[in-house]
């Protein structure tokens, strides 16, 4: 017999046999969808995270007073000091590897009102410096950006996002009216780009200003700022962020042989630690999966040892008309890895589709993880390989004489 008369044997003998072979391959089923399902909405989360945080320019990073994802309650971080605007520019004085340099600070809950249209009390303002839009990957639209001068009369202009030009300007273009923020008049210079949105979640509903017209509206000149730095190229990324750090230490006066009491964050930084914590999922799934795949193996070990009893005359009978061990062996080790595909292709397709309809909730990005679909199909071939041999070499060990006796 040729691979293909064993393959189509195979699978005439799972066929005869189809609530054994339901039964078999659920354990399959299971363990392979226990793996892509989590795989699938990790991935789907990462992806979506990938896109949406991917706020900061090429070769920039963030200097900030606390870590990203880091806001535990230890003594280091309450005592850390506010980064100041005024340690902006002493930084920016002395940082001459940095191609654009800006600091901002945030406020949310602000109302905007043109003439009596008004939004909600959701709107975030942010004060910038002039080289901020450079570093953070803002791009405007249309319009002016923010420059120098209107920083240093601290000018009552400002940039709107999409989603506030959508709410006050449905019909007219905004560039060039005038706006209240929390009642302070305000000329439009410009219309912000549109940003991806995180988990369904409007990245555009903001509207930025100099950062002294910031603090001539809210006070608080001494309040925390976050500085970014673009860098001229990736070869000088490494050597510039070490330069900030050491000016940064010295601006900030941290003594010798202590911890930074600031925090450095990059794109693949914030990244680097969104993929350490799934990580932990991920091996937590695969663990599971393996007991799953563990079981289901010796669940198929075991049918594979009951069909072969089942069929010992056939086997004889085979065996007498010219089949030779080869043969017996490759039909049960081809119906063993064929029980633990099937299973694994069903456990792919329900994974991925409920992993998308969980993911869909959470308005992640659909996808597909083919990575782990070419792994869960390795792992059943391999499942099958390994819980199929002993049966099939039984089989194709058996005595054909005694076998056609065989009752």
């Amino acid at each position: 017999m040729n691979l293909f008369e064993i393959i189509i044997q195979s699978f005439q003998s799972i066929k005869e046999n189809k609530l054994r072979t339901s039964l078999t391959i659920l354990g399959i089923v299971v363990g392979i969808f226990s793996i892509i399902v989590i795989m699938t909405i990790i991935t789907m989360l990462q992806t979506t995270i990938n896109s949406g945080f991917s706020f900061l320019s090429k070769d920039s990073f963030e200097i900030m007073k606390y870590p990203p994802l880091n806001r535990n309650n230890s003594e280091d971080l309450r005592n850390r000091k506010d980064i100041t605007l005024a340690d902006f520019y002493e930084l920016e004085g002395q940082l001459k590897q940095a191609r654009y340099m800006g600091a901002a600070l945030s406020r949310g809950g602000a109302v905007i009102k043109y003439g009596s249209i008004q939004t909600n009390p959701n709107i975030a303002v942010a004060g910038i410096t002039e080289g901020f839009l450079n570093t953070a990957n803002i791009k405007i639209d249309r319009g002016r950006e923010i420059r120098s001068n209107d920083i240093q009369y601290a000018s009552n202009i400002c940039l709107i996002g999409p989603d506030v030009v959508d709410k006050l300007f449905p019909a007219i273009d905004p560039v060039g009216q005038y706006i209240k923020v929390d009642g302070r008049p305000m000329l439009v210079i410009g219309v912000l780009q549109k940003r991806p949105a995180i988990f369904g979640q409007t990245m555009d509903n903001y509207i930025i200003i100099p950062i002294t017209t910031y603090y001539s509206m809210y006070g608080g000149k001494r309040s925390n700022v976050s500085i970014t730095v673009t860098t001229y190229s990736d070869e000088d990324y490494e050597a510039t962020i070490d330069a900030a750090i050491g000016y940064m230490r010295t601006i900030r006066k941290v003594p010798p042989g202590k911890d930074n009491d600031f925090a450095i964050m990059s794109n693949e930084s914030l990244i680097g630690q969104i993929n350490d914590i799934t990580s932990g999922v991920k091996i937590g799934a695969i663990v599971v999966s393996v007991i799953a795949l563990l079981a289901a193996g010796v669940g198929i070990m075991n049918i594979m040892l009951v069909s072969v009893t089942e069929r010992t005359r056939e086997i004889g009978i085979r065996k007498a008309v010219g089949a030779n061990r080869w043969n017996i062996l490759y039909q049960f080790l081809v119906e063993a890895i064929t029980l633990c595909c099937a299973g694994g292709m069903i456990g792919i397709i329900l994974g991925i589709g409920i992993g998308n309809l969980v993911g869909g909730f959470l308005n992640a990005t659909s996808v597909i993880p083919y990575d782990w679909v070419v792994i869960g199909l390795s792992i059943c071939v391999f499942v099958g390989v390994v819980f199929g041999t002993y049966p099939a070499y039984k089989a194709a060990n058996l005595d054909p004489i005694e076998a056609l006796r065989y009752e």
